[in-house]
């Protein structure tokens, strides 16, 4: 199995300094980004798989895992010269850019902004929906907006963890250690790396940008990962109407869209179906 390498990049004249792990690999260059409040760790699963048949690295963007936590710059302005300047530091050549949930919105505005440094976007199960079109902010920043969880007990958010009805039926130890790689943990307790101020940035970033109007100028292959399953309640409901709408809208507006729904599955694809997720991105790649 790959075994990666954690390694910090300097951005220069960005002043701050971003954690990526080097999976290693040959070929066309991929760069994995993680989704809002997450962190490369999603990305355990389904990297070595890639690394086999590409150059693959995933990154800690801005206010995420260990990378540097300025307190501001979190618009897609910000986050996409970051991931600009780490591109070229690490000369990836015209790397596909994979994106999970916020992560696809980077990719999205990054497609846009930076023609010249992508070869093709993959987006799962975000970077796709136009939020602004179907709720107020005032309903997205309650529905968006993170628990309040800085001193919780590590043992009791642990077992919390294994408890929650999208992972407990494939849960393991190292699934664990990759949710708990989003917090810092000190003396027995959790305190969230991104903080709330900070997450609420971006989330109302997520919510103004409108994918049925960028993604159609961007002129390089993009292929979008819908997780789709059957609601089990009110919420779920809405946010399956939102891909849904999300998906037709871009459609209407860029044709060419390549589509693969991810059937039965929960947001969080790369860690329940890391292994069919990472064949279906090798194998977009590889048409590239």
């Amino acid at each position: 199995m790959t075994v990666p390498q954690s390694l910090d990049a300097a951005l220069p004249g960005r002043g701050i300094t971003l954690r990526y792990r080097d999976w290693g690999g040959s070929g066309t260059p991929v760069v994995l980004l993680h989704g809002l409040a997450s962190s490369l760790t999603i990305w355990n699963f389904v990297a070595p798989l890639l690394a086999e048949r590409s150059r693959v690295v995933a990154v800690d963007q801005r206010g995420h895992g260990l990378s540097s936590k300025p307190d501001d710059g979190y618009t897609f302005e910000d986050v996409c010269g970051d991931l600009a300047a780490f591109v070229q530091l690490l000369a990836l050549e015209r790397p596909v850019i994979v994106g999970h949930s916020w992560g696809g919105s980077v990719a999205v505005r990054f497609g846009y902004d930076y023609p010249e440094l992508r070869r093709g976007l993959v987006l799962v199960d975000g970077g796709f929906v136009d939020r602004s079109k179907d709720v107020t902010w005032e309903q997205a920043e309650k529905e968006m907006r993170p628990p309040d969880i800085d001193g919780a007990p590590v043992d009791r958010f642990r077992e919390m963890m294994r408890q929650w009805p999208n992972i407990r039926d494939f849960w393991s130890e190292e699934l664990g250690e990759m949710i708990l790689y989003n917090f810092d943990v000190r003396d027995g307790k959790i305190y969230r790396r991104l903080s709330i101020p900070n997450h609420m940035k971006i989330a109302r970033s997520i919510f103004e940008q409108r994918a049925s109007e960028i993604l159609p100028q961007v002129d390089c292959p993009v292929l979008a990962i819908p997780a789709l399953k059957e609601p089990q309640n009110d919420a779920e409901r809405r946010w399956q109407d939102y891909r849904r709408r999300g998906i037709e809208s871009v459609k209407a507006a860029r044709p060419n869209l390549e589509v693969h729904p991810m059937l039965d599955s929960i947001h969080d694809v790369p860690v329940q179906r890391p292994r069919e997720l990472a064949e279906v991105i090798a194998n977009f790649v590889s048409r590239l």
